[in-house]
C-alpha cells in the first residue's frame, strides 16, 4: 500500500480527511495490530457479559437496595477524573505558553475524549433499562431541571466531549491541509475546556455530596479532593503514553512535557494525601454515629472487612508513588521504568480510593443501619474490563491518527 502525504493542501475535502485519518489509524506494525486484537477480544467479552445483564436483568450483578451502586459507577466517577485530568497538558500550554507543552497538548485532549466515551458507557451499563437514557435528556425526558444534579452531570460531560471533539478534530484537519490553525477557531475552546474540565468533576462530587441520607458523602471537601486526584491520576496517564509513544514511535520532544508533568504530579499528590489525612481525622477524632462508614471502609464493621485490604492497599501505593516522586533523580531517563511504576502506582491507588474506597462505603450501614456487604460479581467484571479495552482502543487510534502532528511538532 502506498503512503499518503503527510500535507496535500490541494485536498480541501472534510471527506478525504476521514478516509486518510482513518488509514493512518489502521496502518501499523505487528504489535499494533495484536494490542488492537486483544483489545478488539476482551471488549467483545464485555459486550457479551452486558448483553446478557440486559437479557437477565440486573440480579446478574452483586448489586442490591441496600448498595445500588457498585463497580460501575465506581469507574464512572474516576474516568470523570481522567478526563478532567488531561487539562493538566492545556494549563501550562496555554495559560504559561510554554511551547513544548503546546505541541503535546492534543495527546491530553484525546485521553479526555476517550475518557468521556468510557464515563458515558459506564452510565449506560448500570442502567437496568438503557432504552431509558433518554429520561437524562434535558427538555426531553423527565428529570427536575435544573435542580436535578444528575441532569447536570448529563450536560457538562456531554459538552466536555463535544468541546474537546472539536479541538482535536480542527487541529488535526489543518494540519492535514498543510494550513496554521486559526487561534479564533480554537483557543477560545480550549479556554473554555480548562473552567469546564473543572466544572465537570464538581458537579460529579456535588451529585454525591448533595445526597443528604449519606453522611459518608457530605462533606465540602469532596469536590477538591476529586480534583486534586485527578490531578494525579490523569498526568500520570499521560506520562506513561508519552513514554511509550517516544520508545514505539521515535516521536522525539516528549522529554520536557514529561518532566513538567512529573513537577505537577509532585505537589497534587501530596495535596491529595493532606486531604485524605483530613478526612481522616474529621472521621474518627471528632467520632458520632456517622463515622461508621468510615470505619468499615478502613478496619470493618461487625465483622465485614470486604473493602479493608482495597482500602491499605490504596493508601500504601498512593505513598509509596508521592516518595518515588519527590526523589529528584526521578526526571533522570535512566530511571524511566521507575518513574513509569511510580504513575502506575499513584493511578491505581486513585482509582480504589475515588471508585470501590469511595462509592460503596457511603450505602453501608443503609439507611436502616443494615450491614450489607457489595462484592462485584463475574459479570461485572467482564463488563467492566470490555469498556476498558474499548477505551483504550479509543485512546489508541486517536493517538494514532495523531501521530503525524507530533511528530511534526517534534522536528520544529
Amino acid at each position: 500500500m502506498s503512503s499518503i502525504p503527510a500535507n496535500e493542501t490541494h485536498i480541501t475535502s472534510y471527506p478525504r480527511f476521514i478516509g486518510r485519518s482513518l488509514w493512518l489509524a489502521t496502518e501499523g506494525s505487528f504489535g499494533f495490530y495484536a494490542w488492537m486484537t486483544a483489545l478488539t477480544a476482551v471488549f467483545l467479552v464485555g459486550a457479551n457479559a452486558w448483553a446478557n445483564q440486559v437479557a437477565g436483568g440486573m440480579i446478574g450483578t452483586n448489586m442490591t437496595d441496600q448498595v445500588s451502586w457498585g463497580l460501575y459507577i465506581a469507574n464512572f466517577t474516576f474516568m470523570v477524573g481522567l478526563a478532567a485530568g488531561g487539562v493538566m497538558m492545556v494549563i501550562p500550554a496555554y495559560l504559561y505558553h510554554d511551547r513544548k507543552m503546546h505541541d503535546v497538548v492534543i495527546i491530553g485532549e484525546l485521553l479526555a475524549i476517550a475518557a468521556i466515551v468510557m464515563c458515558l458507557m459506564f452510565v449506560m451499563a448500570d442502567l437496568g433499562r438503557p432504552d431509558r437514557f433518554w429520561h437524562m435528556v434535558p427538555g426531553i425526558g423527565k428529570f427536575n431541571w435544573p435542580i436535578s444534579m444528575l441532569t447536570w452531570d448529563v450536560i457538562v460531560l456531554n459538552g466536555y466531549l463535544i468541546l474537546n471533539l472539536h479541538i482535536c478534530g480542527y487541529l488535526l484537519y489543518m494540519r492535514f491541509l498543510g494550513r496554521k490553525p486559526n487561534p479564533v477557531w480554537y483557543v477560545p475552546f480550549v479556554m473554555l475546556s480548562i473552567v469546564w474540565a473543572i466544572s465537570i468533576h464538581t458537579i460529579t462530587a456535588f451529585l454525591y455530596c448533595g445526597l443528604g441520607g449519606r453522611p459518608f458523602w457530605n462533606t465540602a471537601l469532596l469536590a477538591p479532593r476529586f480534583l486534586a486526584s485527578a490531578f494525579v491520576s490523569g498526568p500520570a496517564f499521560i506520562i506513561v503514553a508519552m513514554i511509550l509513544i517516544k520508545r514505539l514511535t521515535g516521536v522525539v520532544g516528549l522529554d520536557d512535557p514529561i518532566a513538567t508533568l512529573t513537577k505537577i504530579i509532585r505537589v497534587t499528590i501530596l495535596i491529595n494525601l493532606l486531604m485524605v489525612a483530613s478526612e481522616l481525622f474529621t472521621e474518627f477524632y471528632t467520632g458520632g454515629s456517622h463515622v461508621s462508614a468510615a470505619k468499615y471502609l478502613f478496619f470493618g464493621l461487625h465483622g465485614k472487612t470486604a473493602l479493608v485490604p482495597w482500602t491499605w492497599t490504596a493508601i500504601a501505593m498512593n505513598i509509596a508513588a508521592a516518595l518515588l516522586f519527590l526523589w529528584p533523580g526521578l526526571l533522570s531517563l535512566k530511571w524511566r521504568p521507575l518513574l513509569v511504576t511510580a504513575c502506575m502506582m499513584a493511578f491505581i491507588g486513585a482509582w480504589i480510593e475515588k471508585g470501590m474506597g469511595l462509592i460503596v462505603p457511603g450505602f453501608i450501614p443503609s439507611t436502616l443501619h443494615e450491614v450489607v456487604e457489595y462484592i462485584p460479581s463475574q459479570l461485572e467484571w467482564k463488563v467492566t474490563v470490555g469498556i476498558w479495552a474499548f477505551g483504550l482502543m479509543v485512546f489508541t487510534i486517536a493517538i494514532k491518527t495523531a501521530l503525524p502532528t507530533l511528530k511534526q511538532s517534534s522536528d520544529h
